[in-house]
């Protein structure tokens, strides 16, 4: 089962009937996979959203909003024992811009290996290990517009085969008093837009690819282990074009109702979109309290998502630092349920 999945994330799904939309053309699909407790909480409606480190994912113009330097880890249990992991840190440059460091692993932990004669496996184990490294600058040219870029490194490895890709992801946000209840940008009507994963293509290579050949199968004296090896083709990185909307339905000295809505164009899937709503407590001199609730993949063809939720809190601790426990599920269909663990600092 564990290996099943691992080929589906780097083949993803094979194209299904006369509906061409292109299925099985990228690689490196765990680039897909939503980074942070409180996007996932909030059904991954969170290219518009501000204030989060882990937004360097959905959108790297997103942490030019961030007012003190931030670390955040996230640890996020996924289906059959395979598990993804993301780190980032935040400085905050007064006058230049935010930057930040970021890495993504994944992991499938240890399978058999199989072979034809040793069906039930050989004795021997092998892992596979996919991982993306960025450095995100982002920075605010006006109050109401920011812009950021992020360059990255994305690695995949499965036993003895490697393969390697650059990528970059670009995104902008705009603020408007529209439908601002305070009348105040901060509050009103904030569109974000990002591209992620336009970068190079990915190709295998490694010496599970070498074999011995016979050029001449049906002619006898010929030397019959010919050295060999399998030529791969290479696949696109899952570009992902993402347009969202937030606002603050209410917004007043301790509470905050914020709605998200995201809408996402993939080069290997149907359109989507997904929603969001988060509603933060302030307590004054304690902390903040978040409940956050949402759907991902309206519209989506044959989806397997849909419910998420989760909360946080937020805990003020002395010399204007603060630390952040975040939690997330999200429902993915007959893969069941999986869960998000977030741990931040500010200082």
């Amino acid at each position: 089962m564990k290996r099943i999945i691992l080929i589906s994330l780097v083949f993803s799904t094979l194209l299904m009937g006369d509906q061409i939309y292109r299925y099985g053309t990228t690689a490196a699909n765990f680039l897909e996979i939503g980074i942070g407790s409180a996007p996932s909480a909030m059904g991954e409606a969170y290219v518009a959203m501000t204030g989060d480190l882990s937004s360097v994912y959905w959108n790297p113009a997103s942490i030019a909003y961030l007012d003190k330097n931030q670390f955040t880890f996230m640890y996020q249990p996924w289906v059959v024992d395979i598990n993804t992991s993301f780190v980032s840190a935040g400085v905050v440059v007064p006058r230049v811009g935010v930057f930040a460091l970021s890495l993504t692993q994944i992991g499938y932990g240890n399978m058999k290996v199989t072979t034809l004669d040793y069906q039930d496996g050989t004795g021997e184990f092998f892992t596979a290990n996919e991982m993306a490294a960025g450095l995100t600058f982002s920075r605010r040219l006006a109050t109401w517009f920011s812009f950021g870029a992020t360059g990255k490194m994305i690695t995949s490895t499965i036993r003895h085969m490697k393969a390697s890709a650059m990528a970059v992801d670009l995104g902008v946000i705009v603020n408007t008093e529209f439908l601002s209840p305070t009348k105040q940008k901060e509050d009103g009507l904030t569109i974000g837009m990002s591209i992620s994963n336009y970068g190079s293509r990915m190709s295998y290579d490694g010496i599970d690819l070498l074999q011995p050949i016979d050029i001449t199968i049906y002619e006898d004296g010929n030397f019959g282990n010919v050295p060999g090896q399998f030529r791969v083709q290479s696949w696109e990185l899952p570009l992902l074009f993402r347009i969202g909307v937030k606002m603050n339905a209410i917004s007043t000295a301790n509470q905050r109702l914020t709605l998200a809505v995201d809408a996402l164009h993939p080069n290997n899937n149907t359109e989507s979109v997904n929603a969001g709503l988060e509603y933060q407590m302030k307590i004054p001199n304690a902390g903040r309290f978040y409940l956050r609730t949402g759907y991902k993949g309206l519209f989506l063809n044959e989806s397997q998502f849909g419910l998420t939720g989760g909360g946080g809190i937020e805990l003020f601790l002395m010399g204007n630092k603060s630390i952040m426990i975040d939690y997330a599920f999200k429902e993915i269909g007959l893969l069941g349920r999986t869960h998000a663990y977030t741990l931040g600092l500010t200082f």
